[in-house]
């Protein structure tokens, strides 16, 4: 995806250059993790109506909790966080290696 547009992406989702589907899909996560108490099932029919399936939408859903748990942990238990070099190392072991 390149460095470029993800941070398009984080700056506003909807102004950058991302299929649809993946636009709808991150601002349903938004919502979810910004203004949970104001989530309801019409915030789920823009993002099967842009032609995510309703496992993606559950898949998302559930990647997007993970990283929520993950974030409110590190938090709380005030990891650090590392430099970028450290995830580019990473990233080449997982491209390479996978999850083994």
């Amino acid at each position: 995806m390149g460095d470029g547009t993800v941070a398009a992406a984080l700056a506003d989702p909807d102004a950058a250059e991302l299929p649809e589907k993946v636009k709808a899909t991150l601002r349903l996560l938004t919502k979810v993790t910004r203004a949970r108490e104001a989530l309801g099932p019409a915030d789920v029919e823009p993002v099967l109506a842009a032609g995510v399936s309703r496992q993606g939408v559950i898949d998302a859903l559930m990647v997007g909790f993970a990283f929520n748990v993950i974030t409110r942990l590190a938090d709380a238990f005030e990891f650090e966080v590392p430099p970028q070099a450290s995830f580019d190392a990473s990233a080449k072991r997982l491209l390479s290696h996978g999850y083994k």
